[in-house]
């Protein structure tokens, strides 16, 4: 039988939160909840790596441990946020504090709900896919919550999320695998144009420091003009190609190299990808 649910009495900004795991992604989740005026008196961490510890104690004001234990019965929300590999042997020994009144939020690609609940049979829990953005506060995170999520629980996920950019819900768990294709490896699509871009405009004459703030700046402006203005790509791409100009010219070229389907079949294949690790990592 479960104990009383304590959360239940709480809003989620009233909500302890432990993150297990103290790396780059955890350590954005936690500066960014404090950066929203989210108390760091109810932030705790734990960690193998006890300098990184120390670290965030001193420079954000949170608890730190290196006791699992002590860290989730402690927390309202426990945040998984270590490799997929080592889940198993983290989560396993905490079955018994990790019960129904407590939320689990998962990062760790490939390590499904199914799975989680086969080691924590009563716990809610919420998978995310963030991207790397979200270390500097421009991410976008996907969320899939099971039936024993409550309302006031997705509320908390998503606090914890907007910290750090945009949140999606997600219906079907399955679609994480579409989250991770386009927007989690999604930047370095992005990073590998903008590379070519760079490339090519040395290749034209510009320093590669020219090259580089053209580009990069280039491609900020373009995502905040999508951001901003409300109006899709494929409508702004309409209002800068002039007839016979010279973006048309370089669209043009792009299309002659199916840059279209071969867009197409790269997130494909990162599709299938990730549901082949998901199954090698279910496996091991």
């Amino acid at each position: 039988m479960n104990k009383p649910n304590q959360s239940a009495t709480k809003s989620p900004e009233e909500y302890t939160i432990g993150f297990i795991g103290a790396g780059n992604m955890a350590s954005s989740l936690i500066c960014g909840l404090i950066a929203t005026d989210f108390p760091a008196q109810r932030i705790w961490a734990s960690d193998l790596d006890t300098q990184q510890l120390a670290r965030l104690a001193k420079d954000q004001g949170i608890h730190t441990t290196s006791d699992n234990n002590q860290l989730v019965s402690q927390a309202d929300v426990v945040v998984l946020a270590v490799k997929p590999q080592v889940v198993p042997d983290v989560v396993k020994p905490l079955h018994e504090l990790l019960d129904g009144n407590k939320l689990v939020i998962s990062i760790a690609a490939g390590i499904n709900s199914t799975a989680l609940n086969a080691w924590l049979p009563e716990v809610p829990v919420i998978r995310c896919m963030p991207n790397t953005p979200a270390l500097v506060g421009q991410g976008v995170t996907g969320l899939f919550a099971t039936s024993k999520v409550s309302d006031q629980q997705k509320q908390a996920a998503e606090m914890i999320m907007k910290a750090v950019g945009q949140t999606v819900w997600l219906d079907d768990e399955t679609l994480i695998d579409t989250v991770t294709a386009v927007s989690g490896s999604g930047p370095a699509y992005f990073f590998l144009l903008m590379e070519a871009m760079e490339a090519a405009a040395i290749d034209l004459g510009v320093t590669p420091e020219t090259a580089r703030l053209l580009v990069q700046q280039t491609a900020l402006g373009a995502a905040t003009m999508v951001a901003e203005t409300g109006e899709s790509p494929a409508q702004l791409r309409r209002k800068v190609t002039s007839p016979g100009g010279t973006t048309e010219k370089a669209l043009g070229i792009f299309e002659q190299h199916n840059f279209k389907p071969v867009v197409a079949e790269a997130l494909q294949g990162a599709h299938d990808r990730s549901i082949e690790l998901s199954k090698i990592i279910g496996q091991s």
